[in-house]
């Protein structure tokens, strides 16, 4: 999912706890319409590059 949509180097870029955190938070969705949307946010969050769990985010510059 990550290759098909060009947002591989942006994941591989986050810090290792923000992988774990999205991980296991769309894991823990117990319903497939909030894991659809958990995935939804992950990956316009990776697009966005600023965003981290609704939180602004800056990697390293």
């Amino acid at each position: 999912m990550l290759d098909a949509r060009g947002l591989r180097a942006a994941y591989d870029s986050r810090p290792p706890y923000q992988r774990n955190d999205y991980l296991a938070w769309i894991g823990r969705a117990k319903r497939p319409a909030t894991r659809d949307k958990r995935i939804a946010q992950m990956l316009a969050e990776l697009a966005a590059g600023d965003t981290y769990m609704n939180m602004p985010w800056r990697g390293k510059t």
